[in-house]
């Protein structure tokens, strides 16, 4: 053919196809240039850069036959130089350039010219449909898409999807408009360039790395938690995390490109761990979730690892390991209280509220719930008919939340977003800030309450849906789950829904499984020690220093076991009033002391070196139980299974006491159910942490033993790669060598032939004497172990998982039954060995009223402090409900009256008691108010404080409570003071007749009582001895002993001797106060005397009362006389 040269098409499955494409203009069409497309090139061959013009006959190659060519020529050069002119485009790197062809063109068989015949008729079918106006709305695809394509099957696949693209590609660049359409303005259509992404720029003036991209998104995911991130072989805090971190912890921040940062190393994480914790934070951990060995076969091998929260703490939510250095207090684990309120009306001292309270041990799994109603109220309101009332009443200073609050000491409170009641809010902020236990008290806001309903149906698909705890699967197919949901108030309702929500974000929630498990707070199987009583009284700590010595607990808790000391912190703050249970526990203590049974000495070996078993169950449920810890909890259930032998009923264990019956019974029958666990896992195994082979039956998880298998396998070909090794290099006795964790290495020595090591080993690492080497097919067999043991470590976790869960579904019940029958031998044992060890004495119980009667008695914490012995005192409270006590300062009075009220607990927890003889009947409540001291964050005074208290008291005393109330009216002016004292105690003895024990320096308070209720009151004053020196200064005495009769003198001049006050001061307090006292008396002498008057004229009258009050006004004046 004219002006084209043939060319022989080898293969054929890429043969050239010439087109013509052209640029609209105006100019006639012949005048348009073009040049055939050459597809046979490749993208590394030169490409002509220069447009050459051809002749027109180049349009009837395109349309018309091939006509014969001549022979070709010899070594055709296809290929045309690239003109260094202009640069290549992509239609002119495709452009065929003739004159670059030489010699004669490839001689084509009559087939393929037919073939390229065809395809050229089609291909300008093409040209003229695309070129036709009345079909240009149509779509390209549409009309010619596989007549261009042409061929049948077989042809399209030999052509290729590459081809087929790039043809595509042209022709959309090189379309033109047809002649009828409307012109437009050209557009030249440019190559599209990649889009450079935008990169946000940091606080320093750098861009963010994907490390500090993927910190960035983990912080919006957790805003309000502080994150431990895992950055390699350190831990790391980035931003305002490090700055906290610094503070807390006492490590360095430092800026690092667009964050600061602060880092520990990943083995002490833990460590550091519990000290944000315990500084009130919610602490997020943050694993790389994704490990060397398998990143290395993914498909995100260049990007940082996948980072996740895995694990997310507070203080009461973080179940430390068993038998951790950092539990310091055996009986305080921290807990976790949630309140709800609900107004119930009022407004400002008439306002009341309804709280709802559970409060949750996630470390042990205890649980308690109550309700109350909180209401304020005014003080010259009566009190009388609301004593009878179910439900609690509460102050205007909320003093009923606070007594459960330091009764719990909670770790942190579950509020709701919304604020509570302002005197519930001031009151639990003052708590918060001033709590003195090693955690600080973290308040934790939640959005969104929910109404009864809501908490109802949330906590029912609760309970239906998990089936993990023995208990609650079998509760809740028995109804009696439900039914227990149902039966509690609705505040506690809510309040349950609301912590298992909060739980379920710790993993957690199943401590809330077991409701038969569950303990309301008051019963009236036991008095309340509410807050005063329990800080006046010292009961769990002292007030000094706030530790426990010096305590009643630091008494009475010679407990083994941390389970015990729990459940005898509890015993200790809620005395018994029910007198068949009380009877029952003081009898048991009874018989461990005087029984010689080898049983109880079988009972004191088996709690020795327990573990903190209730804390292991919980774990267990939890599924956080390490292969350790379960080893060391079944060896110790088991322990107790074997300890005793089964009975059929409780009575042949062979005690008079029931109570020790019953605890001794319920331990054989774990012995079944144990020793299948035992017999499950080898115990050695498990106590060397040996995950994946601690199991005795290699089928019972599958995938454990194929990951294992491959791990095996590969050992196994490593092995033989010794051998091979061991002939490469000559060495017979060569073995692996393990450097800095890296395994499998091989040691050459630099003295030996370093020709035998063959080019192609990988160089490890070195010494002067050495060099260490893999080989290619080690380190992969190395790569291969390592994600057959990472993914044996997977199925060996699963495995473990899967085996404790099976734990808490068949046996959780069971076993946290016989955990608490342990704990209640341990706290018998304990009062038992505080009853042997001291002079103590049984207490008698009677069912007569108003009868308490102590032979000298002494201060348990005050006796066992001092080396000194402790003066006894006696008391007897019969027909005399109310004892005044008067006295010097420093004389003895508030020890003798803590005394009394101590022996009083003692006796009804079911200790023992020091004194020779103690009898009593049964107290409802011991309520105290002692001491001074203000609470100005509360918004309260000396004196407010000292009012609020006595109105707590005037509230809830019953004839059945034991009441103390010391110097009480010294707040205020003098005849406030004794206005208040007399007419509260008047009070307690005519309303409300309990006991009273009544210390105060009003000897006038004193006779004037004493005399209007002869019959109800007595008076007492500590003894004391008076002795004046030749200086005319007086020396008193104490004797400390409780005696009959009324001091009409405090002595504080004396006392303020004994603190060292310079005695030119004593002079002239003592002067100004005998001038102060002889005023006083002159005074009270002439109005006593005018009186008289006034009497004497009412007689002369003839009134007879007139005269009877005459004669007691001229007895007083003769007495008055008499001690002047």
């Amino acid at each position: 053919m004219p002006g084209v040269k043939s060319r022989k098409f080898v293969p054929l499955r890429q043969p050239m196809i010439s087109h013509f494409f052209a640029q609209p203009s105006s100019k006639p069409a012949h005048n348009r240039s073009s040049s055939p497309i050459d597809l046979t090139l490749s993208d590394s061959d030169e490409r002509p850069a220069k447009r050459q013009k051809t002749s027109s006959h180049v349009r009837e190659q395109l349309f018309l036959a091939p006509s014969p060519s001549p022979e070709p020529q010899a070594g055709p050069s296809y290929l045309p130089s690239v003109s260094p002119t202009r640069p290549a485009g992509t239609a002119d790197r495709w452009r065929y350039d003739p004159s670059s062809s030489q010699g004669v063109e490839p001689q084509l068989t009559a087939q393929e010219e037919f073939s390229i015949s065809t395809r050229r008729k089609k291909l300008a079918k093409k040209l003229m449909l695309e070129n036709n106006p009345f079909l240009k709305m149509q779509s390209p695809l549409e009309v010619g898409d596989e007549e261009v394509m042409g061929g049948d099957a077989e042809s399209r696949s030999d052509s290729g999807d590459e081809s087929d693209g790039k043809f595509k590609e042209l022709q959309e660049m090189f379309s033109h408009s047809g002649k009828g359409r409307k012109k437009k303005p050209k557009t030249k259509t440019a190559p599209a360039k990649p889009v450079k992404r935008v990169e946000e720029i940091g606080p320093s003036g750098e861009s963010y790395t994907p490390l500090e991209q993927q910190v960035r998104a983990l912080k919006a995911q957790h805003p309000d938690v502080l994150l431990m991130i895992e950055v390699g072989y350190k831990v790391r805090f980035f931003g305002e995390d490090a700055r906290i971190a610094s503070k807390e912890l006492g490590i360095v921040c430092f800026p690092d490109r667009n964050f600061l940062v602060a880092s520990i190393p990943t083995h002490r994480r833990d460590v550091h761990l519990k000290k944000l914790l315990s500084k009130g934070h919610k602490v997020g951990i943050v694993d790389q979730i994704e490990t060397a060995a398998l990143k290395k076969v993914s498909d995100n091998r260049n990007a940082p690892f996948e980072r996740k929260l895995t694990h997310l703490y507070t203080a009461v939510t973080y179940v430390d390991e068993l038998g951790s250095v950092d539990e310091t207090d055996q009986s305080d684990a921290p807990l976790l209280m949630c309140l709800v309120e609900e107004p119930r009306g009022g407004l400002g001292m008439d306002e009341k509220v309804n709280v709802g309270m559970i409060v949750i041990c996630p470390s042990t799994g205890d649980v308690v719930w109550d309700e109350f109603d909180g209401m304020t109220f005014r003080l010259r309101q009566s009190c009388c008919s609301r004593t009878q009332r179910s439900f609690f009443l509460d102050g205007h200073m909320r003093t009923e939340v606070e007594t459960r609050m330091v009764h719990t000491k909670p770790a942190e409170l579950l509020l709701a977003q919304k604020k509570l009641t302002k005197p519930t809010e001031r009151m639990l902020n003052h708590f918060s800030g001033n709590a003195t236990t090693e955690h600080s008290v973290r308040i934790e806001r939640y959005s969104g309450t929910m109404t009864y309903t809501e908490a109802f149906d949330f906590v029912s698909a609760f309970y239906t849906s998990r089936t993990k705890s023995a208990g609650a699967s079998e509760g809740f197919t028995s109804g009696r789950l439900m039914a227990a949901v149902t039966d509690f108030p609705q505040q506690v309702v809510i309040a349950l829904a609301q912590c298992i929500k909060y739980l379920s974000a710790f993993d957690i929630a199943d401590a809330l499984l077991a409701t038969k498990f569950f303990g309301k707070f008051t019963t009236r199987a036991h008095m309340l020690l509410n807050g005063n009583t329990l800080s006046n009284l010292e009961i769990y700590r002292n007030e000094t220093d706030f530790t426990a010595k010096g305590s009643l607990m630091w008494i009475l808790d010679h407990t083994t076991t941390k389970f015990g000391s729990r459940l005898l912190r509890n015993w200790v703050g809620k005395p018994l009033v029910d007198m068949p249970i009380l009877q029952e526990r003081t009898d048991a203590v009874e018989e461990i002391v005087s029984s010689p049974s080898m049983k109880l000495i079988q009972l004191r070996q088996l709690l020795k070196g327990l573990p903190d078993l209730s804390k292991g169950l919980c774990r267990i449920q939890y599924g956080k139980c390490t292969p350790q810890e379960l080893a060391a909890l079944l060896t110790a259930f088991n322990k107790v299974a074997t300890a005793f032998t089964a009975v059929d009923t409780p009575a042949e264990v062979g005690f008079k006491s029931t109570l020790l019956n019953n605890i001794i019974s319920s331990l054989p029958p774990l012995r079944e159910p144990v020793q299948e666990l035992i017999a499950s896992i080898s115990l050695k195994r498990a106590e060397e942490g040996k995950k994946s082979q601690m199991w005795t039956d290699p089928e019972r998880y599958p995938e454990v033993s194929a990951a294992d298998m491959g791990v095996q396998a590969v050992e196994f070909e490593l092995a033989d790669q010794l051998k091979i090794i061991r002939k490469i290099l000559k060495k017979p006795s060569l073995q692996w060598t393990t450097v800095s964790e890296e395994e499998y290495l091989i040691e050459i020595s630099k003295a030996d032939d370093q020709s035998s090591i063959p080019h192609n080993w990988i160089y490890r690492s070195g010494t002067k004497k050495v060099r260490r080497y893999w080989t290619p097919t080690v380190k992969g067999k190395i790569e291969e172990r390592a994600r057959y043991q990472e993914m044996l470590d997977m199925a060996a976790q699963q495995a473990l998982l899967s085996f404790l869960d099976e734990i808490a579904q068949k046996h959780y019940a069971l076993l946290r039954d016989a955990v608490n029958k342990l704990a209640i031998a341990d706290c018998l044992i304990s009062l038992a060995q505080v009853a042997v060890n001291g002079d103590y004495v049984k207490p008698q119980f009677t069912d007569e009223a108003d009868v308490l009667e102590i032979v000298d008695g002494r201060h348990p914490m005050v006796e066992a402090l001092r080396s000194e012995p402790f003066v006894p005192n006696s008391l007897s409270i019969g027909r005399a409900r109310s004892k005044i006590i008067t006295g010097p300062n420093m004389g003895g009075k508030s020890s003798s009256v803590r005394m009394i009220a101590l022996i009083a607990i003692m006796a009804q927890i079911g200790s023992y008691v020091p004194a020779k003889s103690v009898k009593l009947s049964m107290l409802d409540g011991v309520l105290t108010r002692m001491g001074a001291s203000d609470e100005l964050a509360r918004g309260r005074s000396t004196f407010m404080v000292e009012m609020s208290e006595t109105s707590d008291i005037l509230l809830h005393a019953t004839d059945k409570s034991l009441v103390i109330l010391d110097e009480l009216g010294r707040g205020t002016s003098t005849f406030d003071g004794m206005a208040i004292a007399q007419a509260v105690l008047q009070h307690l003895v005519q309303v409300k007749k309990c006991k009273t024990l009544f210390i105060t320096h009003y000897p006038l308070v004193a006779t004037d009582l004493a005399r209007q209720f002869p019959r109800d009151v007595e008076n007492l004053h500590m003894g004391f001895t008076e002795d004046t020196r030749i200086t005319g200064v007086r020396e008193i005495t104490f004797l400390y002993r409780l005696t009959a009769g009324v001091a009409t003198e405090s002595f504080g001049i004396e006392c303020a001797r004994l603190a060292g006050i310079p005695e030119d001061v004593l002079e002239t307090a003592g002067a100004q106060a005998e001038r102060m006292r002889r005023l006083v008396e002159l005074r009270h002498r002439r109005n006593k005397a005018r009186k008289a008057v006034g009497l004497i004229g009412q007689c002369m009258r003839g009134s007879t009362d007139a005269l009877e009050e005459l004669r007691a006004v001229v007895g007083s004046l003769s007495a008055k006389g008499d001690t002047a």
